[in-house]
């Protein structure tokens, strides 16, 4: 082979493997893990396979009430390989001041919440989780940035681990939007 043929053919393996890099996901969601809310290690590789909806919940928010929703999309997709994954946060006008333990009996008392809910955790700011860094950086994620705007906004992942989207706290867990996805 001549020197300008093996040229050619190393900057197109260069030029190939830099246009694959940008804009894809870096990683997936199952490099990590976190404490549930009653303290075990979760490891989100036991989540491969399955769509993944992961929401930040408050119990004392105006959005409170989306559990009822959450769940009720929880008892029909589970069988589905559905995963609901809730991470409570205090970073929203002090909507969640409580400990883990209250929280949890909290959410089961007022809408019988049996998807896995995490420790409380930050979304925002020096302090924010791994997981929420991921979900809110596109050079992360490789989709695209989504600052968590307020409590209960969605992230849905899909079988692969790779983020899809973000849905606004505003948008109900029974919208078209989460329903056509699940679906899908």
């Amino acid at each position: 082979m001549n020197s300008t043929f093996i040229k050619l053919i190393m900057f197109l393996a260069l030029f190939n493997s830099l246009f694959q890099i940008k804009g894809q996901a870096t990683s997936n969601i199952y490099q990590f893990t976190a404490t549930s809310i009653d303290g075990k290690s979760i490891d989100f590789k036991n989540f491969e396979g399955h769509k993944i909806l992961i929401v930040n919940t408050a119990s004392k928010c105006g959005f409170t009430p989306q559990f009822e929703d959450l769940q009720a999309i929880y008892d029909l997709y589970k069988e589905k390989g559905l995963i609901i994954i809730g991470f409570p946060t205090n970073d929203f006008a002090n909507q969640d001041p409580g400990d883990n333990k209250g929280i949890n009996e909290f959410c089961q008392r007022n809408y019988g919440v049996s998807f896995l809910m995490m420790e409380k955790i930050n979304v925002k700011g020096e302090n924010k989780h791994p997981i929420f860094k991921w979900l809110g950086s596109k050079s992360e994620n490789g989709v695209s940035n989504a600052r968590v705007k307020w409590n209960f906004q969605k992230f849905l992942i899909n079988e692969k681990g790779e983020f899809v989207k973000s849905i606004n706290p505003w948008i109900k867990p029974k919208s078209k939007k989460i329903i056509n996805w699940l679906n899908s």
